[in-house]
């Protein structure tokens, strides 16, 4: 990575241009001052989904899911792991099928848990079903190496 790269604020929304080489370094963004990377999962709405997909220049990985789903629970904290270990590399995030139904089915989401991998914008994978944080981490980074 070279150049600069535009990163989506997980609390404000705010498009913020990083340094590539300074990604790891904790940056934190320019509107609202916190931390542009956590170590967990931000949540999506289909009020900033777009946005998340489409401005942000590192991969994003979404785990559609829903609270009365067990698999899904189950993978939480997985995904949760996840996070912690692919920041700042790729962007975890997590959209709610029940509090966000159109977006789910916008995105033909057919079954929960589902992970889909976006990059510059476009859906470049989908995984249905639970997974465990080392099968997350193989998944994400297999289709990311190409």
């Amino acid at each position: 990575m070279s150049g600069s790269l535009h990163l989506v604020c997980p609390h404000c929304d705010a498009v913020n241009r990083i340094p590539a080489a300074r990604l790891g370094e904790h940056p934190n963004c320019g509107r609202c001052h916190r931390p542009l990377f956590q170590a967990h999962p931000v949540a999506l709405t289909s009020a900033n989904f777009q946005k998340h997909i489409s401005r942000n220049e590192i991969p994003v990985l979404v785990d559609f899911w829903a609270p009365w789903c067990g698999p899904c629970k189950m993978m939480a904290p997985a995904f949760e792991q996840a996070a912690a270990q692919l920041e700042p590399r790729v962007r975890l995030a997590k959209v709610n099928t029940e509090e966000e139904q159109m977006l789910g089915m916008q995105l033909g989401i057919r079954s929960i848990p589902t992970l889909v991998l976006f990059q510059n914008g476009r859906e470049i994978a989908r995984q249905p079903g639970a997974m465990g944080t080392s099968d997350i981490l193989r998944w994400t980074l297999g289709h990311l190496s190409g």
